[in-house]
């Protein structure tokens, strides 16, 4: 896609399939004629004629001049639009025939079919807007609960732009007094005070560290709350991830082995989006394939907020308990959602009599250990500390569930602990979470840099390096906002936008 094209641009900008109504694009220098040489009224308009912004009834014909609908036309005047560009937008009944048909007389009149991301990339390119605000638009319209939609509205209001603009313009002054004590070297001349810059580099690593970390719940509000399905081979993990969706989504077979890969599927649960991730199955193995698949499992557990660990009660007790035990063994249940699940309550109904302290007594070892590796320690046999005055039941550490996914036995209760455990992903009106990896990607490496400056002021390093470092750290700001940016960069972002944005 070329970024600077003035070619006059069409699209459908409405969903696809038959509709009430439908509207159409057109943004370029040309799309004003365009749309006044089909556009026929009971008192025709000429180009000067035109009030921007006005929306104006008549007949859209095509080149041999038959009517083909009537339609609302709307005319907008360059600044003042999306795109920035003289458009129009057509407002026309939603039959399909109808709209391609529009599209092909504007095609034929002169504009050409708008590439995916255009009319975005048109409206950063003359500056409407920047590129933090343009992948804002994308978010808006995916998404799927109030939080993922006010993260995406602020973005695009300028908050996340707002936020990296002051940062940049404090260490943009700093930079220049810097590069200013460079070109009077020889006269031992300090224009930048450093203590004033080890104040603000110590500010800007707080802010930038506060971005980051606001990651990982942007990228749950995004993706939806990651659960991880976990367990032995044959336990029924992609029988319950189908039992969940209430599709088949997942390969369902008694041979060992058949997931090998991880499956993502979101579900809405209670107004809370969760990603649902089917894990390959726990063994050992000399399969090299399902090795690549085991280790993905386990990366999957470490990413997770909530784990169901899937325990076979068609095997002895001895052999589930050890599955929980290992379960347990490869999650921190200090920070993540536990709940074990024990499927086919169906082939063994006796199970069923177990209760909380019994489940305890039989997996005590491993969530001792687990609490003590991961920074408490037990007081007695029910009760944990991890600051030496707060005081936890194990009890509330693990939850556990009896179902049978195949006969989808008891799933809604499930559901209903899974909702439980969600995050509560409400988010304030001008909170500034970071929800793009890209975004993140550049941030960690801006504070990387500045490290790298706070060491070259501790040690004295020379003026020449520690404004190198500065500069760097403004390179991967200004690449967020797209004040810095490539050809090859802005193909990729838009070329994921839907065509008609």
């Amino acid at each position: 896609m070329s970024f600077l094209s003035k070619d006059t641009i069409c699209a459908i900008a409405t969903a696809s399939g038959t509709a009430a109504v439908s509207m159409i694009r057109m943004s370029g220098e040309d799309s004003h004629k365009i749309a006044l040489s089909r556009f026929i009224r009971k008192k025709q308009l000429a180009l000067q004629d035109i009030v921007p912004n006005r929306m104006y009834y008549g007949e859209i014909t095509d080149l041999s001049d038959k009517v083909i609908d009537d339609v609302m036309v709307t005319f907008f005047k360059a600044p003042h639009s999306y795109t920035g560009e003289d458009s129009v937008e057509i407002v026309c009944h939603g039959s399909i025939f109808i709209q391609n048909k529009i599209l092909e007389i504007l095609i034929q009149s002169g504009a050409r079919l708008a590439e995916a991301g255009e009319y975005t990339m048109r409206a950063f390119v003359n500056n409407k807007m920047d590129l933090t605000q343009a992948e804002a638009v994308a978010d808006l319209i995916s998404s799927q609960n109030e939080a993922e939609h006010r993260v995406a509205m602020n973005q695009l209001k300028g908050g996340f732009s707002k936020e990296l603009q002051v940062l940049r313009s404090k260490l943009l002054d700093l930079t220049s007094l810097m590069e200013l004590e460079l070109d009077f070297s020889e006269e031992d001349v300090e224009f930048a005070d450093r203590t004033k810059l080890n104040n603000l580099i110590d500010e800007a690593s707080a802010h930038i560290n506060k971005l980051t970390d606001s990651f990982r719940l942007g990228n749950t509000i995004k993706r939806g709350t990651p659960v991880a399905i976990v367990g032995d081979t044959n336990a029924g993990k992609s029988t319950l991830l189908n039992a969940l969706l209430g599709e088949e989504r997942a390969i369902v077979s008694d041979i060992a082995g058949t997931t090998r890969d991880t499956i993502e599927e979101t579900l809405n649960i209670g107004g809370k989006t969760f990603r649902f991730i089917d894990t390959a199955g726990i063994r050992e193995t000399e399969d090299t394939i399902e090795k690549i698949g085991i280790e993905r499992a386990f990366k999957k557990i470490s990413e997770a907020d909530i784990v169901l660990g899937l325990l076979d009660l068609n095997q002895s007790s001895n052999t589930y308990f050890k599955s929980a035990r290992f379960i347990i063994n490869n999650v921190n249940i200090l920070k993540q959602k536990l709940i074990l699940i024990f499927n086919k309550v169906d082939l063994n109904q006796e199970a069923m009599w177990m209760d909380t302290e019994y489940i305890i007594d039989n997996l005590r070892t491993a969530i001792e250990k687990n609490i003590e590796d991961n920074g408490g320690y037990m007081l007695d046999e029910y009760k944990y500390s991890i600051t030496g005055q707060d005081c936890y039941d194990i009890r509330n550490l693990i939850k556990y569930d009896f179902i049978s996914a195949k006969n989808e036995e008891d799933i809604e209760k499930l559901k209903k602990n899974i909702a439980f455990f969600g995050r509560d992903l409400t988010v304030g009106e001008n909170e500034v979470l970071v929800t793009n990896l890209r975004h993140y990607e550049a941030l960690v490496k801006a504070a990387e840099s500045l490290v790298k400056v706070k060491e070259g002021l501790d040690f004295g390093i020379s003026t020449e390096f520690v404004a190198q470092d500065l500069k760097e750290v403004l390179y991967y700001l200004g690449s967020i906002t797209g004040e810095i940016s490539s050809s090859d960069v802005l193909n990729n972002i838009f070329g994921r936008f839907c065509i008609g944005k």
